[in-house]
């Protein structure tokens, strides 16, 4: 089987537990109980067996956002190397970046075309945490991609675990820390969103979706759900490619460990912060993007 489809296959079946390993950790760190870590797949498939209301407004772009936004998480998810390097894959640290974006503006233009004023308050704030959201990434996927010579995520990787330690200059980590802050904005998680929140007047992402119910709202969830774990992949195999190099089981595990490493420091994250204003997040991501220059420009004088 292409690496790619395992990288599809691996998403579509372990995004929802990672979700749910997320959901607990962040109960126990806040000493609840919390839901099962299994809970997530029933959600979606309560989703699945429901029907939906759909905005006297809306017209097909309201129907067909959802599948553009699961279709390019899909699309992005399979350009993230998983258990495997190979030479012919097509996809680039440019594309994974915009398949991201549009994604985002098919959810985007679906809440104006809802007609609701909540959905178009997420939408603008998504617009503007997305602005400085999508040059942080490029960025710093840039500074990371200048080390190897190749903006190819396998060549990346291959280059990044053949030199070691010597792949940990002062431009890899400016770039690791700002892949660390844009992983907490595109996964919507406090302390620039709170995928949880049932007010209003607080929501981004999920004030796009208010206007969604049934299979399209669980679609849309279900993408969350794989953008999330195809960004933390991404994160984790630039920052640590440990196995990518060995047997497939090898670099099996070492994937499932680096996802489960980077989810649990999301949960705390979530746990130990409160969600800004949007102002504030604003600045943070203008940081992250600060970051991925400072990244570039730490690459081209020092190389490091």
């Amino acid at each position: 089987m292409p690496d790619s489809a395992i990288a599809v296959a691996l998403s579509l079946v372990a995004a929802p537990l990672l979700q749910g390993v997320i959901k607990k950790a962040k109960a126990f760190a806040q000493g609840r109980v919390g839901p099962p870590i299994t809970q997530t797949y029933f959600d979606l498939w309560k989703l699945a067996r429901k029907g939906s209301v759909v905005p006297e407004s809306a017209t097909w772009l309201f129907h067909a956002s959802p599948w553009v936004l699961f279709g390019t998480t899909i699309a992005a998810s399979a350009l993230v190397p998983t258990i495997a390097i190979v030479e012919w894959r097509f996809g680039d640290a440019i594309l994974f970046g915009g398949l991201l974006a549009l994604g985002r503006i098919a959810l985007v233009l679906a809440a104006y075309d809802s007609g609701s004023n909540f959905a178009g308050m997420g939408a603008s704030r998504e617009i503007a945490i997305g602005a400085v959201v999508e040059p942080a990434l490029i960025g710093a996927l840039t500074a990371i991609a200048l080390g190897a010579g190749t903006t190819s995520f396998d060549g990346i990787v291959a280059a990044r675990e053949m030199a070691g330690l010597g792949a940990f200059g002062p431009a890899s980590l400016l770039a690791f820390v700002a892949l660390l802050l844009v992983a907490v904005a595109e996964t919507g998680r406090v302390p620039v969103d709170n995928p949880d929140t049932h007010l209003e007047l607080t929501m981004a992402h999920e004030g796009m979706t208010l206007e969604y119910s049934g299979q399209a709202l669980g679609l849309i969830a279900y993408a969350g759900q794989i953008k999330q774990l195809a960004i933390l992949s991404l994160v984790g195999v630039l920052i640590l490619p440990i196995g990518m190099l060995d047997s497939p089981a090898v670099a099996f595990v070492a994937w499932a460990v680096r996802l489960i490493a980077l989810g649990l420091v999301l949960a705390v994250i979530e746990s130990a912060n409160a969600k800004l204003r949007i102002l504030r997040v604003r600045e943070i991501m203008a940081t992250a993007v600060a970051l991925g220059g400072g990244a570039i420009l730490a690459r081209v004088a020092l190389g490091g």
